[in-house]
């Protein structure tokens, strides 16, 4: 019998294995526990369904898609302490598992779709039905699974302890503290609070603002208007915590990349080109360089830089796992001939689906979107073939890319490889004949199914690490992901009709910024205006650099990419981490004190998930008592430097009791 009392993630559960150490989790793999039954898969449904409508209301009103995992995962808690749940753990991974789908499915379908009825104003002839949506969202979800399963070892289990998968850690903490109660779950329910009022108090009623700039002091503005010099933080509980899970040696380099970007790229840009209207590949820029804001120089373009550098890491991650990709391709071979019985004397928590099932399913989702490309949107077998191909080969390709991503920052950047995806299918399909607004439909809903199969690769890696740490079953996990996307999908269909009927995307009424980005770049690509491609080709340049002189590409590329406010507080929180455990000279202490902390970051991260939320719906129902005069007031940064600085006092003092 599983006493709650004794359940806790074991000593080595986030450090990095030594020769001929062996990772036990919570759950023996030697025990069977309760896992899927009626309560889970009702639970998850019911999650599925309930976050991805929240998820596309607040994505598309507000322009942010929130992870659904943490929440989830303490409602999956709360629902089974209220219903005394015995043995509850394995169930709450199930529920979180399914219903997790959702922000993926959302983020997938949601950046790019909506493109189509915004660019309908424009060419009426573009049309997107509910089966489109769907058909884009359920086909991309399913190959992103099922592209995923066969690197599940190598990212759950062969780089155990190397990367901090700062999103699964959390949700770990929270799964495993609910089901223990009493002293572990305390310091989590109390961070949980603190961060969560605290972000909520900044988000909901704006008391300090939520980032603090060097525009608040009379030589920060000038140092920003005319050198295009500026230092931004986030002073939000929730991304503290993320970077205290990340840890420092990470968060330096991502923080490298964004200070690349925003201290030498977007200042050089505009000592170089002072006078001179950069807009070859966007016509709408009509600003000079020298006149542009800073921020403005990012969007424009120190950003596609960034998007190079991610496409460039994308591509030495692939050439780097090569090997991994053909173990698993080989692996898939040899079980398809019947080759293979080394699954039947594995253990519970290491059988996957089996390779052979694997093998087929990909080929027939292959085969009914190439089939929905064929009839359903393109209506030409020579585009439909050039089509599949494309979405095929970068999706297989890039899951290792966004598995990697979410491993190490937590977050995907799968907005930058779509956008890529977008651009590489535009140049083809026009280079086949395809282009005009037929073309843009076509290429949209390919980069609808590439998004959807990244953005649930990505989350799925999560939900495979907390079943490793936790001990589930991998097999049940992967079988249960295809309902959540499944319900995801349909629902995130339904709510986007919704929206449209009742808002009109292309009034401008709903944020929708992704979107309205894929529109903006796939327009003049389909109408025979360029890209831009020297800022790609830079930002793979600086990508192979970095990589041959043995610096991670991928997190400086990501740093590149997202914007600076959110960078410089994992390096905060990095900073954080290091220091409480590197005080005492009694290295268990220093450990004990590291493990707190890591209790806490996911405290401040599940609260500000969660509050999130709430203030969204608030400001989406209509509430918003913020007063954007007090937050234009260099006042309200100073107070959030003085509630940033308490912050990090409670988090470091939090830590040592």
């Amino acid at each position: 019998m599983q006493e709650k009392n004794n359940i806790q993630l074991p000593e080595n559960a986030f450090t990095e294995l030594k020769e001929g150490e062996q990772y036990e989790p919570v759950m023996s793999p030697m025990k069977q526990y309760a896992e899927v039954n009626g309560w889970s898969v009702t639970w998850g449904i019911l999650m599925a369904v309930l976050f991805s409508a929240a998820a596309a209301y607040l994505g598309l009103k507000v322009g942010q898609v929130f992870e659904a995992a943490i929440p989830i995962a303490i409602i999956a808690v709360g629902v089974s302490t209220a219903a005394h749940r015995k043995q509850g753990l394995g169930e709450n991974v199930i529920i979180q598992s399914i219903g997790a789908c959702s922000g993926s499915v959302v983020a997938g379908a949601i950046f790019t779709l909506p493109a189509i009825y915004i660019l309908q104003a424009k060419y009426p002839e573009m049309t997107a039905s509910f089966i489109n949506i769907f058909l884009s969202s359920l086909l991309g979800g399913i190959l992103g699974i099922l592209f995923m399963i066969p690197f599940r070892k190598y990212f759950v289990s062969d780089m155990h302890g190397k990367y901090p998968f700062p999103e699964a850690t959390a949700t770990t903490q929270v799964l495993v503290s609910g089901e223990k109660g009493g002293s572990q779950a305390k310091p989590l329910l109390i961070a949980g609070i603190v961060g969560g009022l605290y972000d909520f108090f900044v988000a909901t009623f704006g008391w300090w603002n939520e980032n603090v700039t060097t525009r608040m002091v009379g030589w920060g503005a000038d140092l920003a208007d005319r050198a295009k010099l500026v230092l931004k933080v986030n002073t939000g509980a929730a991304v503290l915590g993320l970077g205290y899970i990340i840890g420092l040696k990470y968060a330096f380099i991502i923080c490298l990349g964004s200070l690349a970007v925003w201290w030498i790229i977007v200042p050089g840009m505009a000592l170089l080109f002072p006078h001179d209207i950069l807009n070859t590949w966007d016509p709408s820029i009509t600003t000079a360089v020298g006149d542009m804001t800073p921020e403005q120089i990012f969007k424009l373009y120190a950003k596609s830089i960034g998007i190079g550098g991610i496409a460039m890491a994308g591509i030495i991650g692939i050439v780097k796992s090569w090997g991994i990709i053909k173990s698993a391709v080989s692996l898939a071979t040899k079980e398809m001939k019947g080759g293979s019985s080394e699954s039947k004397n594995q253990l519970r928590t290491q059988r996957d689906i089996a390779f052979k099932i694997i093998a087929i399913g990909s080929v027939v989702t292959i085969l009914v979107t190439f089939l929905f490309f064929w009839f359903g949107v393109m209506d030409n077998l020579l585009f439909a073939v050039v089509g599949i191909l494309l979405v095929t080969v970068i999706a297989f390709l890039f899951t290792t890319v966004a598995a990697n991503a979410i491993a190490i920052v937590g977050s995907n950047p799968v907005s930058g490889m779509t956008l890529m995806t977008l651009i590489l299918a535009s140049v083809v399909m026009v280079a086949v004949g395809l282009k005009g607004s037929g073309g843009m439909l076509a290429a949209l809903i390919m980069g609808g199914v590439v998004c959807t199969a990244l953005s649930v690769a990505g989350s799925f890696i999560t939900d495979l690490k907390i079943g490793y740490w936790l001990g589930t079953t991998p097999r049940k996990q992967e079988q249960w992901k295809f309902l959540g996307v499944l319900v995801s999908a349909a629902t995130v269909g339904g709510v986007m009709l919704l929206l449209n009927k009742t808002y009109d995307f292309a009034s401008g009424e709903l944020a929708a910024p992704q979107a309205n980005a894929m529109a903006a770049v796939i327009e003049p690509l389909m109408s025979g205006v360029g890209a831009p491609w020297l800022l790609y080709a830079i930002g793979a340049v600086i990508a192979l650099v970095l990589t041959f002189i043995k610096v991670p590409a991928l997190p400086f590329a990501l740093g590149m990419f997202i914007p600076l406010e959110l960078n410089i507080p994992l390096l905060v929180g990095g900073a954080v981490n290091w220091y409480v455990t590197s005080r005492s000279k009694d290295e268990k202490v220093n450990k004990e004190r590291g493990e707190k902390g890591t209790l806490l970051a996911s405290g401040f991260i599940a609260g500000g998930a969660l509050m999130g939320v709430v203030s969204a719906l608030l400001r989406f129902v209509g509430f918003n008592p913020i007063n954007e005069t007090w937050l234009a007031n260099p006042l309200s940064e100073f107070c959030s430097l003085i509630a940033y600085i308490l912050l990090i006092v409670y988090l470091v003092r939090a830590t040592k009791k």
